[in-house]
């Protein structure tokens, strides 16, 4: 009984129910290493007794919470405060104001709160006994901003996306020229991008933008190099080895395009990296100094950090947890002292992360100069590498030795592991969500809105410990209040909107919550049915996190039962962005060509006999193909693939949604899915162009020419506004 009261004030679930009227128990010692984790020692019923007297002396007397939350119409939550208690909050510019208890505390910080502009501020609280406290309050917005009016625009995967400039991958430049093009000529309002996070460097670097060294800052990788103001400055032998650099990239976007080779990353940044080396030697301008400098300033230690790791690695490899003792922490004194030796390298990353910041502003700007409502939607993946960047920089908030996952549930009885640290909570709430505000406002610097992967992580994560299977992790809560509130806090300074990808297991309360502070949701054609619980009730079985390495394919086990009825489109919710599929679920033309089935079939992903799930798979889509017929979205009949790609879009028209995404190798007819959730090296995941129904890859240019993407675009530009 100890240990489990122990787990539950430290936010650890002792249970969990995998389907409706089934609990599993937690083990003892899983409990234990979950503790451990946080800091808490439970090995032994004498360890429990003394972590129960330590938390009674500790958190559960003092004065005020690590960090204190409010938001209009929601007093803070404190604890019960001395009549005589002195209250007094110094604002984020400076100013004071006080006020004495006469009553409860929870109204009187109400009242306090209530006068206070949204931001992080300091509440100081003093009682008469002579206690005292502080802890930083953060005042909220109650929702974040909604995205203007009703927009359709593309999703894509950056690297995929490759022009006749591009270096062999897609770039911020082509970003920049879609957002331009799709804007101005088909009156898109958004494009929606993977995340562009920092990658831990190779080679061979990890191909999945879902597991970065950094979420803090972007990848130089996706530098469009000749549009670096210092590039027309080279001369002489730099000027020779950057033109050498250009062609071997014009080969290289070559063998992508004409040869079908794949997308290979470490060959594309060994030739930017090398054209970087040559454009930091060029000395800025005064104006391009002083705006280098600002950008320095601004940053501030979260760059310095994330530029040092990266020049350590160069000498001592990318996993922080191998180097020198002396070198695995930030502040060590060996860290230090090594510092000003690499102050060249450190620049040298300190300025590739300012290059590609100005450019995705350029590219922001370009979307916005072309009438885009929205602009870019950027992307914040659920986790980062655990011998990455992050986790050197800001190690005290992540739980050492636990991975995050999924538990085992109808769809994958063995769980997930998704090789990822989780954020402590409690260090959280303790640095008042520095490191999450910080993240949030990197992110949002040139965004309209972001989408959130698995947004539950917000309120609850599964944390696997080291060593044991996925089967033996517990759920860890973390203070949805709180994580939401910094969430509206920084969106509403960016004046940006915000997606939360709630595919999956999703507790009851999550998607209420999420609503309520204006957060959209994420609806796929393919999974909105009527499960028994309502709009959006669909996908409560395994989380789709194809996105990493091992996890489960979702797309096999959440085929839609024959007694779920298909939502009508009236029925779906209004605040989502709805699309017919995903990065990580088979394109729509190799669904209604049954390509998705014969591509896993062919690599042993089926669930079952091929021909079963063939002839699943055939019922479903003659199911689709009735209803979109019945509802008159399908005039020219069944036996025309583009002409079914069209009306499943006429179909999420007809829905509410206040955003409508279309999934941009889709409007091409590509059969191939960019990630196939299940594999690891049996398909070239994250490393695929965009293509042809004939597997031919399609330059940005020849996108712009496609009489079918043109085709399937006037459907939503006649009817989407």
């Amino acid at each position: 009984m100890g240990r489990a009261r122990l787990a539950r004030l430290h936010g650890i679930a002792t249970s969990y129910d995998p389907a409706p009227g089934t609990r599993v128990q937690i083990a003892d010692d899983t409990v234990v290493a979950v503790l451990a984790a946080l800091g808490v020692d439970a090995s032994t019923p004498h360890a429990v007794r003394t972590a129960l007297a330590a938390y009674e002396d500790g958190p559960a007397r003092a004065l005020l919470p690590r960090t204190v939350v409010a938001r209009p119409g929601r007093p803070p939550d404190l604890p019960e405060l001395p009549e005589g208690t002195a209250l007094r909050v110094e604002t984020e510019d400076g100013e004071a104001d006080e006020q004495v208890l006469q009553g409860p505390a929870a109204p009187a910080a109400a009242a306090l709160a209530r006068l206070l502009p949204p931001g992080v501020h300091v509440l100081h609280a003093k009682a008469p006994d002579g206690r005292s406290a502080r802890a930083p309050l953060i005042v909220a917005p109650d929702r974040v901003p909604a995205p203007p009016g009703r927009s359709h625009g593309f999703l894509v995967q950056l690297y995929s996306l490759l022009s006749r400039q591009s270096w062999g991958m897609g770039d911020l430049g082509d970003l920049a020229d879609l957002a331009a093009w799709s804007g101005r000529a088909l009156g898109t309002g958004f494009v929606q991008l993977n995340p562009l996070h920092a990658a831990v460097p190779g080679p061979p670097t990890d191909p999945s933008p879902y597991r970065p060294s950094s979420r803090r800052f972007p990848d130089p990788v996706h530098l469009r190099i000749e549009q670096i103001p210092e590039y027309v400055q080279l001369a002489g032998a730099d000027r020779l080895r950057a033109d050498e650099l250009a062609a071997r990239a014009r080969a290289l976007r070559g063998e992508v395009l004409e040869a079908g080779a794949l997308i290979d990353r470490d060959a594309v940044w060994a030739l930017k990296r090398e054209a970087l080396e040559l454009l930091v030697a060029v000395p800025l301008s005064p104006g391009r100094r002083a705006a280098y400098c600002d950008f320095l300033a601004e940053q501030g230690q979260a760059l310095e950090d994330h530029a040092t790791w990266y020049a350590i690695a160069e000498r001592h490899g990318p996993d922080w947890r191998r180097w020198p003792a002396g070198l695995r922490s930030p502040r060590s004194a060996d860290t230090a002292r090594l510092r000003p030796r690499l102050s060249d390298r450190i620049d040298f990353h300190c300025r590739l992360a300012w290059f590609t910041d100005q450019q995705l502003a350029a590219a922001q700007r370009a979307a916005r100069d072309a009438g885009m409502a929205v602009g870019l939607v950027h992307d914040l993946a659920v986790g980062v590498h655990p011998s990455g960047a992050d986790t050197w920089a800001q190690q005290d908030a992540f739980a050492a030795g636990m991975s995050i996952g999924a538990p085992p549930d109808a769809f994958n009885a063995r769980g997930q592991d998704w090789g990822l640290p989780p954020w402590r909570p409690d260090a959280l709430a303790a640095a008042g969500y520095t490191p999450y505000r910080e993240l949030l406002r990197g992110l949002l610097r040139h965004a309209g809105a972001l989408r959130i992967d698995h947004v539950m992580g917000l309120f609850r994560l599964w944390w696997v410990p080291e060593g044991r299977p996925p089967t033996e992790g517990a759920y860890v809560r973390y203070d949805g209040e709180a994580m939401l509130s910094v969430l509206a806090l920084e969106a509403d300074r960016a004046g940006a909107a915000v997606i939360g990808e709630d595919l999956g297991t999703v507790e009851p309360g999550v998607r209420e919550a999420l609503a309520e502070r204006g957060v959209l949701g994420t609806s796929v054609l393919w999974f909105e049915r009527d499960y028994g619980g309502g709009p959006g009730a669909a996908g409560d079985g395994a989380d789709p996190a194809g996105d990493v390495p091992g996890a489960a394919a979702a797309a096999d086990g959440r085929e839609a039962p024959a007694q779920a009825r298909i939502l009508a489109p009236e029925e779906w919710r209004g605040d989502c962005l709805a699309t017919v599929t995903t990065h990580d679920l088979p394109s729509t033309a190799a669904r209604l060509t049954g390509e998705d089935v014969a591509l896993r079939a062919r690599l042993g992903l089926l669930a079952g006999p091929a021909e079963r799930e063939r002839s699943r798979a055939r019922c479903e889509l003659a199911e689709w193909l009735g209803e979109l017929t019945r509802r008159g979205l399908l005039p020219e009949g069944p036996g025309d693939e583009e002409a079914a790609v069209r009306a499943v879009h006429r179909f999420l028209l007809r829905t509410p949604a206040r955003m409508v995404g279309v999934w941009l190798p889709d409007a091409v007819g590509d059969r191939r899915p960019q990630n196939l959730p299940g594999t690891w090296d049996e398909y070239p995941n994250w490393r695929l162009p965009i293509a042809g129904p004939d597997g031919r890859p399609q330059t940005l240019e020849e996108l712009a020419a496609s009489p079918r993407l043109h085709a399937l675009m006037r459907e939503l530009g006649d009817q989407s506004r």
